[in-house]
């Protein structure tokens, strides 16, 4: 996976008129989850800020990071678990970032890059991509940047499934029904088939 260096520092004050104040100097609120729990066996949260000027070279991209944080000289390996944006701006709101270790499998969605000119394109399909992302389990230093699909031989009215698809090292956590991608019949195609039907 790809990585991306992000320095934050810790804050004291929480709650909503806290955080709208640090939007309003350029600071998006966020939370790092880890292995500490607390008194009530929850995930306890170190509350810090990142300069929106650094962190939204890690929000607006189809890429997928594994982060390392800097707060205030503290060391974190790190995924983006969730983020929340204004349903309008699109400007983001918070982030949950989640602690990682090299030996600890994680969950977390892979783009999904299809290789190859499939057989019913080349007649006249059209490729149709039902989901750009898929599920993966595995320590993150197995995962990969992106999820190469071969659809050379998808013919039309065929699909690819979840449950048909393999990588090495890497556990679908998306389940096996859902279709990947699909070549559709066009009105060009059926015309070519119609054709070749009357020869």
């Amino acid at each position: 996976m790809l990585e991306i260096n992000l320095s934050g520092k810790k804050r004291a004050a929480v709650g909503k008129k806290a955080s709208r104040q640090m939007r309003k100097e350029g600071l998006i609120p966020c939370n790092l989850y880890g292995e500490k729990k607390g008194e009530n066996g929850l995930p306890e949260a170190m509350a810090f800020t990142i300069p929106f000027s650094e962190l939204r070279k890690a929000i607006y991209t189809p890429n997928i990071y594994i982060v390392n944080l800097d707060i205030e000289g503290e060391k974190h390996t790190a995924i983006m678990k969730e983020m929340q944006f204004h349903p309008v701006t699109d400007a983001p709101l918070h982030v949950d970032f989640f602690e990682i270790t090299p030996d600890k499998p994680i969950t977390v969605g892979i783009p999904v890059n299809l290789v190859g000119l499939a057989a019913g394109v080349r007649l006249g399909g059209r490729m149709s991509l039902s989901i750009r992302q898929i599920k993966v389990t595995a320590p993150y230093k197995q995962i990969p940047e992106k999820l190469d699909i071969d659809v050379t031989h998808l013919e039309i009215g065929k699909s690819i499934k979840v449950g048909s698809l393999k990588f090495e090292g890497l556990e679908l956590a998306t389940p096996a029904e859902v279709i990947v991608c699909s070549v559709k019949m066009t009105r060009a195609a059926q015309a070519a088939a119609a054709a070749a039907a009357q020869e």
